[in-house]
This record gives structure tokens, sequence and C-alpha cells, in this order.
């Protein structure tokens, strides 16, 4: 990609040059035939994706957090019980979103850059149940990748639906809708999909479904899935004028996507977190998460004794390029690099050419070309 600004922060992501021109094209109506081609085609997409033939999907307009709103007042009453696994800043909004409905939370939380162990799960599991289990598959916050399937594995043939955050997930690691048993899995556009904020993304089992007819009603109005459902099975219908061009835009990402493949897609990110982190690491900057927990779709890299976060950042931002600061416990002490959706070893290699200048131009003993060489070794 050719743009002057190289944002490599962990979401909103570069966006293709295919799916900029698909976002600019004349805004046409929400029922008009071709756009309901379009719409139908974007939701078989999304279930492709997730490898979800079996499950229901809905794209509205909204964002990752408003699609995790949705799947909690959709299967739980005020009340009831949600266990919620945490890897981090993310993980704790389940618990947040939860507390403001009313819903009663316990959580498991990890230390910041690990994982909660499946032991751990097992054991709160085999002390009761719940209304349902809620978890992120990557967190943006710590680097950290959950062991999904290891979860799932213990959530199978219990009563308990399996909420799954997988927005800085989706299409850069592999999530199996169906074979994990997943019933609620909440993404975004901007992150690995690779395309424009805008529209809030859930795939539903029927188990989920189920569980929301069974609901007297829900503390929301367009957040209601049984509103949104006939729409999702015809898109020619109306509930809510839906954001047009941001499904355009995202059905040419799931295009792309699709035509790249998914197992090549996956392995392009593996190739790409780990040459990242060996130029990093040449220069210094370390990872923060654990060895066995990281993330292929971002990294949260420690700075060494003397580098200060603002002026480090400042430096990139005056070599046109963009990382993100660190949060919450983190914050001052690291930075997040995203390395997920339309990013390749352009985009990567740019980031470490400007990672090592502005090491240099910080008073830092870095031999230029150590960065790219270590990168190249990586591969």
């Amino acid at each position: 990609m050719t743009d002057p600004v190289l944002t490599m922060i962990p979401g909103p992501t570069p966006v293709h040059p295919d799916i900029l021109r698909s976002l600019s094209l004349p805004t046409t109506s929400h029922v008009a035939p071709g756009f309901v081609t379009t719409y139908r085609r974007c939701l078989e997409r999304l279930r492709a994706v997730v490898r979800g033939k079996r499950g229901l999907p809905f794209v509205v307009a909204g964002s990752g957090t408003g699609a995790m709103e949705m799947a909690l007042i959709n299967t739980l009453s005020p009340g009831e019980r949600l266990l919620v696994v945490s890897q981090g800043y993310f993980g704790d909004r389940w618990a947040q979103i939860a507390e403001t409905f009313g819903i009663s939370c316990e959580s498991i939380r990890a230390e910041w850059g690990r994982t909660v162990p499946p032991s751990e799960l097992e054991a709160r599991l085999a002390g009761g149940e719940y209304a349902a289990v809620a978890t992120t598959h990557v967190d943006t916050s710590t680097g950290a990748a959950a062991p999904l399937s290891q979860y799932a594995g213990l959530l199978a043939g219990r009563r308990e639906l399996f909420l799954v955050d997988g927005v800085c997930a989706t299409a850069g690691m592999d999530e199996r809708f169906d074979e994990w048993g997943v019933d609620v899995l909440v993404t975004g556009a901007q992150k690995a999909l690779g395309a424009p904020p805008g529209v809030a993304i859930l795939m539903v089992s029927a188990r989920a479904l189920d569980r929301r007819r069974a609901l007297a009603g829900v503390p929301g109005y367009t957040a209601d899935l049984l509103r949104w459902l006939p729409i999702m099975e015809n898109p020619a219908g109306y509930f809510s004028t839906p954001p047009v061009n941001e499904i355009v835009a995202l059905d040419t990402a799931f295009g792309l996507i699709l035509d790249e493949g998914l197992d090549e897609r996956f392995a392009r990110h593996r190739r790409l977190a780990r040459s990242l982190r060996e130029g990093m690491a040449a220069l210094g900057l370390r990872p923060f998460t654990e060895a066995a927990s990281l993330a292929d779709t971002l990294s949260v890299l420690r700075y060494p004794a003397g580098v200060e976060d603002g002026p480090f950042r400042q430096e990139m931002a005056l070599r046109k390029v963009i990382v993100a600061a660190a949060l919450g416990p983190l914050a001052g002490q690291a930075f997040r690099v995203g390395h997920m959706g339309n990013i390749g070893v352009g985009e990567m290699a740019r980031t470490l050419a400007a990672a090592e200048a502005s090491l240099i131009a910080l008073g830092r003993d870095v031999v230029p070309g150590t960065a790219l060489a270590a990168a190249a070794r990586g591969r």
C-alpha cells in the first residue's frame, strides 16, 4: 500500500485499495436489488471466514463493543450468572458490560501477558453452572491469545453458552465456530478483516437464538437480535437502515480474504509476526507477552531501560509510522504494533526501519540495518 502515513496500531488497520474503491461507490438504497445481493453474499462470506456453516450471521451498524453488548443482552437476563475468562483490558470489558445490565458476573483473570490456564476454567466449572462463559480470543491490550479450543472442550455438552470476542483475531487467526461449539462470536471490521470501522459483526448459534426467544425481552431496541433476524434471513426486508457503504466494503474485504485462502492467510500472519518480533528484538524491543501466548495479530513490545514512550512514538510519527501506546499497567512501559489484515512484508519492513531510525535519533547505539537483517532471518 502507498499511504503516506502507515498506521501500525492494533486497529483500525490499513485498508486495501480495492476495499477503499468499493467504499467510495455511490450510496445506494438499502433495498436496491444490487445491494441486497451484496448484503446476502457478505453474510455468507462471514460464515466461511469463521467456519460457521451452522451459524446465523448478523452484520449491522455498530462496533465490536456494541456487538459484545448485543451478545450479552440477547442471551442473559439480569441476575443470571456469567463467567468471564479474562486475559486483559478487553476481557474485563465483558464484565463491565454485564454489570451495566445487572447480570451477575464472576471473573477469572490472568496475569497480564499470560492466559487463563484451562485447568482454572475447569475448576470453576466444577463448582457450579453459569448461564454463559465469555472470553476474548486475542486481548488487544496484552497481545495474549487464549487457548480457545481447550476452553471449548471443557464446555462441550454443558448448558453454558460460549461467547467469544474475536475482534482482534477474526481473519488473522483460525476460528472454528462450528467445531468449537461457539454460541456467539463477535468481531469488528477494522482489525484483521482489514475493512473500515462501522459495523458490528456477530455469528450466532441456533442454541443462542433459542435462549433469546426464551427471554421476556431485552433492554434494547436496535440491539435485539430477533428484530434483525428477518433481515439477516432476507436482506430485502427492512427494520433499520444498515450502513450501506460499509457493508459493501466489508463484502469486498471478505472476498479478498477468501481469495487468499484462510490457511494461507493465517500462515502469512504467523510469518509476519515472527519476522517483526525478530527484527524488534534485535533492537532491544522484546515482547511483553509470554512466548506460549503470543498472538499472530499484534505485538506488545517492552522498551529497554532509557527509552521513553512519548519520545519514541513521536520519532516514529515523524517517520510517518504510527504505533499505539500500551494500556493499563503497561502504559509508558511498552508500545503496541498491529500486524494484521492487509499488512505485508513492505509495511513490516517500513515499521522496522522507522523503529531503528527512531532509536538512533534518541541516542541508542544501533547499527543501521540490524532490524531488517534479523527479520529476514526470522522468516
